[in-house]
């Protein structure tokens, strides 16, 4: 997990999009990788960790997200089949991937003990995209709507036992989250080092803005905020890779992605502020890297979810 995140930071540096797809190939297989029968990992792991075939996740929809036990979509069972109906909102990469990793109910009477993870592959009949959404930021990596109108697959397509994607779904969280992080800390570097090398150049009273205090000391803060998620993001990553897990883990992964999350925010938009009014312009990179940075709060959980996690997690213990 260590080595994936600053992976996954360096991408952020050059295009937050492309780490995106990057984070969304892995995250997707998660499912697979951890419940998936050795024949279904056989058949789509090779040519996902190559790239020859490309991946999404399907969670959240219309009217749910944060609470992920309200799913509408069902999955009911039909003989050695399943048959998936429903819609999925804001899918990354769904209208070009090849396998789709599909969180639905096996009984939304049941809440959190029906959910269940499935792999739906694209051409499927009932599976279709919907709206692709027009976006203020990430616009190089694709967000759409599927729609699943009694989308037929083989049983041997379930990943796991039923009931088994709520708990798998809380373990695939303390490694998702750290990776949002990882994109915020690539992202905030990128606007940092663009922030530096433009009040190196800028000169007003007679002398670059670097030199001026009230510039000097917000590149300062901007570079210690982009080095504290760093730490946070790298020791979230030794944590998973060390095995741990429970509340610890929980409350580490969330202050790694609230934290790196909020400070893209903040880092970023103190570069426009560097950049003045050239900053507000699209022939310069951080106004883009603005519009990246404000989704990062949002998607794998909300600032508003992290610290429920964090406040929990300190309550309980």
């Amino acid at each position: 997990q260590l080595t994936y995140v600053q992976v996954v930071e360096e991408l952020s540096r050059g295009c937050t999009s492309s780490a995106l797809v990057y984070a969304t190939q892995q995250h997707a297989a998660e499912p697979i990788i951890h419940s998936g029968a050795a024949p279904l990992k056989r058949r789509y792991l090779p040519d996902l960790a190559t790239g020859k075939k490309i991946a999404a996740i399907a969670i959240t929809e219309p009217t749910v997200g944060s609470d992920v036990v309200s799913l509408q979509m069902t999955a009911q069972r039909d003989g050695d089949s399943y048959v998936l109906s429903g819609s999925k909102q804001f899918i990354t990469s769904g209208d070009v991937a090849d396998v789709v990793a599909v969180l639905a109910s096996v009984d939304r009477a049941r809440g959190r003990e029906a959910l269940t993870w499935f792999v739906v592959e694209r051409g499927t009949p009932g599976f279709g995209v919907g709206k692709i959404e027009k976006k203020m930021g990430l616009r190089a990596s694709s967000t759409v709507a599927l729609d699943f109108r009694a989308v037929r697959i083989p049983a041997e397509q379930r990943l796991g036992e039923e009931g088994q994607g709520f708990p798998l779904l809380l373990a695939m969280l303390n490694g998702s989250r750290p990776n949002i992080g990882a994109i915020g800390v690539g992202l905030a570097q990128a606007a940092l080092e663009a922030a530096i090398a433009y009040a190196k150049e800028r000169v007003q009273f007679g002398q670059p803005i670097a030199r001026h205090q009230a510039i000097s000391h917000l590149l300062a803060d901007m570079a210690t905020q982009v080095q504290a998620a760093r730490l946070l993001v790298y020791d979230a990553g030794r944590r998973v890779d060390a095995g741990e897990h429970g509340t610890a883990l929980g409350m580490a992964t969330a202050m790694a992605k609230l934290f790196a999350s909020e400070m893209a925010m903040r880092v970023t938009t103190d570069a426009v502020q560097v950049f003045g009014g050239y900053g507000y312009m699209r022939d310069y990179p951080v106004e883009r890297m603005m519009r990246d940075a404000k989704v990062l709060t949002i998607f794998e959980g909300t600032s508003q979810i992290q610290r429920q996690v964090i406040a929990s997690s300190i309550t309980r213990s």
